[in-house]
Parts: C-alpha cells; sequence; structure tokens
C-alpha cells in the first residue's frame, strides 16, 4: 500500500523540482567541477607537458589517453551497480579520491608507464558520473520520464566544464609563465573540492516508492547469499556474496531489459560520430580552409556556445512535446549541416554552418538521453545505465580509427560525409524504435 501511495505520489515531482533537489545541485556541481578538470589535463595540458616537457612520444601519448578512456569506459556499469548497493555518495568519493590520486601521481611522476597509470585511474575515478547522474534522475523523474529539463542541464554542467577547463588553463599557463607544477596544484585543489561537493550527495536517491526498490534489491542479494552462505564466514565470504549478487544483477537486467535490438547500434552511432570528427575537425579547418587559430577559436565558441545556450531551453520543451520531433529534427539537420560542411569554403558560410550542427546537437543531447530513459527498467537502473553508457561510448573508441583512414586514404572531406551518413543512419533508426521501442508489448 506504502509503495502503492509512494508511487503515485511520483507523478507529481516536476522537472523544475528536480533541478532545485540536493540531489541534482550536489550531482551538477559535481558533474560540472570533474568535468573542468578532465578538460584541461586531456585537451590543454597533458598533451603538451608529455611532449614538450618530458618529451614522451606521441605514441606513448595516445596509449595513455587510451587507457584513461579504458578505466572511464569499462567500470561504467560496475560503478552504476556500486551506486544503488553502497549509495551515491559512498561511490562519487571513493571515486573521486582515485581522480585526486591521479592528479598527484602526473604531479610527480615522469616517467611513460608512471603517466599511463596516472590517466587509467583518472578514467576510474570519473566513470561513476554519469551512470549515477543519469540513474539518479532517471529515479527521480518518475514513471512519467519527464526529465528533459534535467537532461539538458547536466549536459550545460558537462560542455561547460568541458569547455572552461582549458580555457581557465591556457590563460593560467600563459600568466604563470608555463609552471606545470602549479597547474597541478590548482587541478588538485579542484579534486579536493569536487570530493567535498560529493559528500553532499544523499546516500541514495530521494525519489519515493523508489528508495525501497533499489534497497530492497539489495536487502535481497545479501538475504540471498546469507541463506546459501550462513555459517562460519571465512576470507572468501565477501567475494562469495558478491558473484552470487552479480549473478543475480545480471539475470534481473535479462529478464527486465526488453528493449528493440536496434537501440544497442543506435547508442554506438550516437558517439561513433563524435569519434569521426573529433580527431579532424582542427586538422580540416587549420589546413583546408585555412583558419587561424583565433578564429578557429571563435568558430568552438559559435558552435560550442549556441549548444549550451540552448541545452535547458530545448530540454524544457522535450518535456512538454516529448522526444520524437526534437530527435527527428536535430538528427537531419545535423545530416544535413555536417554534409554541406565538407563542401564549403567560404569562412561566413563555415560559421553559419557550425552554428546549426550547435543547434541539432542542442536538440539531441538531451532529448535522446530522455529517450533512452524511457527504456530503463525500475530494478536495475544503475547497471544498466552503465551499460548503456559503456556501449554508447565504444563509438568514441572506433570512431577515431575510422576517421584518421578515411583522412589519409580517401580524403579530407571525407570523415564528415562519414558523420553525415551516420547522423541520416540515426534518423532512420530513430524512426524505427520511436514506433517499436521494445521487442514486444510491454504487459498489461
Amino acid at each position: 500500500m506504502n509503495l502503492e501511495r509512494g508511487k503515485r505520489m511520483q507523478t507529481d515531482i516536476k522537472p523544475a523540482k528536480i533541478l532545485r533537489s540536493p540531489f541534482f545541485i550536489a550531482m551538477w556541481l559535481t558533474l560540472f567541477l570533474v568535468e573542468i578538470i578532465k578538460g584541461a589535463l586531456l585537451v590543454a595540458v597533458l598533451p603538451v607537458y608529455m611532449d614538450n616537457i618530458l618529451g614522451l612520444s606521441a605514441g606513448v601519448i595516445g596509449v595513455a589517453f587510451a587507457l584513461q578512456y579504458l578505466g572511464d569506459n569499462l567500470f561504467r556499469a560496475p560503478s552504476g551497480w556500486a551506486a544503488e548497493r553502497i549509495g551515491f555518495r559512498a561511490t562519487m568519493v571513493t571515486a573521486l579520491i582515485c581522480t585526486l590520486i591521479a592528479v598527484i601521481m602526473i604531479l610527480f611522476l615522469k616517467s611513460a608507464v608512471g603517466l599511463s597509470m596516472a590517466c587509467l585511474i583518472l578514467g576510474i575515478g570519473t566513470s561513476p558520473l554519469w551512470p549515477c547522474a543519469m540513474t539518479g534522475v532517471t529515479a527521480m523523474s518518475g514513471p512519467q520520464n519527464k526529465n528533459g529539463t534535467a537532461m539538458g542541464a547536466l549536459e550545460m554542467a558537462a560542455l561547460g566544464g568541458t569547455g572552461l577547463g582549458p580555457v581557465g588553463m591556457n590563460w593560467l599557463l600563459e600568466r604563470t609563465d608555463h609552471d606545470y607544477r602549479t597547474i597541478f596544484l590548482v587541478l588538485m585543489g579542484c579534486a579536493i573540492l569536487v570530493i567535498l561537493v560529493a559528500m553532499i550527495l544523499p546516500g541514495r536517491v530521494v525519489a519515493q516508492g523508489e528508495q525501497a526498490t533499489g534497497a530492497g534489491d539489495a536487502r535481497e542479494d545479501r538475504m540471498s547469499a546469507n541463506q546459501k552462505y550462513p555459517a562460519k564466514p571465512n576470507l572468501l565470504t565477501p567475494f562469495i556474496r558478491l558473484q552470487q549478487s552479480v549473478k543475480r544483477t545480471l539475470h534481473r537486467v535479462r529478464s527486465t531489459l526488453n528493449v528493440n535490438p536496434l537501440v544497442y547500434p543506435a547508442l554506438f552511432m550516437q558517439s561513433f560520430v563524435i569519434g569521426l570528427l573529433s580527431p579532424v575537425i582542427t586538422l580540416y579547418t587549420r589546413t583546408d580552409l585555412n583558419i587561424s587559430p583565433n578564429l578557429y577559436s571563435l568558430l568552438l565558441i559559435a558552435g560550442g556556445g549556441i549548444t549550451v545556450i540552448a541545452l535547458l531551453p530545448v530540454g524544457k520543451m522535450v518535456d512538454k512535446f516529448g522526444t520524437k520531433p526534437f530527435l527527428n529534427i536535430g538528427f537531419l539537420m545535423a545530416a544535413a549541416s555536417l554534409f554541406v560542411f565538407s563542401t564549403v569554403t567560404a569562412i561566413p558560410v563555415v560559421f553559419g554552418i557550425v552554428m546549426l550542427v550547435g543547434v541539432s546537437y542542442a536538440m539531441i543531447l538531451p532529448a535522446w538521453n530522455a529517450f533512452v530513459a524511457t527504456l530503463i527498467p525500475e530494478g536495475e537502473r544503475g547497471a544498466i545505465w552503465g551499460f548503456f553508457l559503456t556501449l554508447q561510448g565504444s563509438g568514441m573508441v572506433f570512431g577515431p580509427i575510422v576517421s584518421g583512414l578515411l583522412w589519409d586514404h580517401i580524403s579530407h572531406p571525407a570523415p564528415f560525409i562519414a558523420s553525415a551518413l551516420v547522423m541520416a543512419g540515426l534518423f532512420v533508426v530513430h524512426f524505427v524504435l520511436a514506433r517499436k521501442p521494445y521487442r514486444t508489448a510491454p504487459a498489461g
């Protein structure tokens, strides 16, 4: 009876209330600060520091960055699973301590192995970020899944931090005459600050009717393990219980996840596009369009700025009108814009096209996350969000490889044409998914 009353009360949770909740505020700040650290390290600091200061090869830098991505991607599903069992606060604080350790290692270690391990630990430390954010917002939004506004706000935090980190560090590098020790000390301070912010996260998401479910699953795991291994605990007992809990989780995931198989390639394609663009966008604008570094910075501000500004209002409209129109328009607009970008050379037109790409991504990002949230069953939100985000992130591994091959062996515009084709493919896949998101009709 209480559970039913809790579920009815969930329908009264409005999108604006989610933004004002202590969980969302703490999660937003955590996401923003972590993306500042990651953006500063991966974009502005480490490539130059490892190359110019330490004299490491491009191959070593590539391996280090690949390890960072590997740690982030592989640990997303386990961290989502852990968040539902030990709580968001404990999961995030433990992980963010790893982030602090990684920055300290970067400060003191100079070898290729040491810095590569630091990057791996950095990836592990940031891995729970999106699973925790998505799981919490999805739970708080209730059965109506009115979370487009919250998803837009989270993307604002991520993009804002990713942009502010490199800009701030470049400014600080100029002011300190490229004193990297000062830079790393500042980043250590940011890491300590984000740990303190994560400490105010609730242990579990405050979602009436949902707390009991998550806690019940964890209690069920413990009770099952205790019944199976009731006597004389030994050193192996915690590992046996963990194994049993993981098995039960996988069984629940298989029995509750009933999505159309097209969801999986769609998740991959969504980040594969970004992977196609990220390695060549700077090269293309510099070599083929002859855009100066300062003008390129303005180009990034024009595209990224309009995306950040539009995310929150688009998120609110997603809550009001649904995800379908925004995804259909966003995918088609992105496909057309990227194709035209590969054919034009006039700088004013290039700026206009980049702004259109920014608008299309502002439509896609909150709507896509809100659409995926509707497919997540209640039983194992953390683990399934982690699995979905791992699959989605895998596109970033293969995208740059394919992009480099297209650039070297076909033509410089080829990666942009390929990304336009993938976006067009996403439009078709989403059109099918919007009509039939599940394998079978949901039970009555």
